[in-house]
């Protein structure tokens, strides 16, 4: 059901802090959004999930491969928490 390079997962560890094992359980999170990313939808259509982890907002870019959802990024980036908390008040 979830794929991705692990080496861009071992580049995103050591990056943003987070492995894309730990960034799919954003899925899991009943108050997630996800929403089309068209600023970097070029070759294929892109998206992110906003969703908690550990209690914290985590942002995942991800696109849908052979119904397969293939992480591509993943972080703890400020705006997505604004968009997360802003979306569930």
């Amino acid at each position: 059901m979830y794929e991705w390079d692990e080496y861009k997962n071992l580049l995103n560890q050591k990056k943003h802090g987070i492995s894309f094992e730990e960034a799919q359980k954003a899925f899991c999170d009943i108050n997630k959004t996800i929403t089309e990313d068209d600023k970097h939808s070029d070759n294929e259509p892109r998206f992110y999930c906003l969703g908690k982890v550990d209690n914290k907002v985590v942002m995942v870019v991800f696109t849908v491969r052979s119904r397969n959802i293939r992480i591509i990024s993943a972080g703890y980036w400020r705006q997505g928490k604004a968009k997360y908390d802003k979306q569930n008040s």
